[in-house]
């Protein structure tokens, strides 16, 4: 079986099997990662992989995980950040819209259904 040569920080060279890594990429390249548990502390180190680490990780018979990060993560954002006072608004507001809800299911609940056309 392929052995694979990793780093671990704490322990140094380490040598895996594909199985024991991970390998994801992801459909925003700069996340793409490798992981593994290190052998010896246990450790799990995570890298950065960029697509000749994801080709020679592949071409050793590591399986890929896909992971799709939907555009609007990555989309630049704009405006003020979130206050306290608006996250507080809006705690009220949910509070305020339960109650309206749970009065509209009661009214609801009293109605009879009407017979014929």
């Amino acid at each position: 079986m392929m052995t694979i040569k990793a780093s671990c920080p704490m322990c140094g060279d380490v040598e895996l099997t594909p199985t024991q890594m991970r390998l994801v990429v992801c459909s925003y390249p700069d996340w793409s990662y490798y992981a593994f548990d290190c052998p010896h502390c246990r450790d799990e180190v995570r890298r950065h992989a960029d697509d000749e680490v994801v080709t020679l990780l592949v071409t050793g018979g590591v399986l890929v995980s896909p992971w799709h990060i939907p555009e609007e993560v990555v989309e630049p954002r704009g405006g003020a950040a979130l206050t306290y006072d608006d996250l507080l608004d809006l705690v009220l507001g949910l509070a305020t819209t339960q109650h309206v809800a749970a009065e509209a299911a009661a009214v609801v609940g009293t109605l009879q259904p009407r017979h014929g056309g």
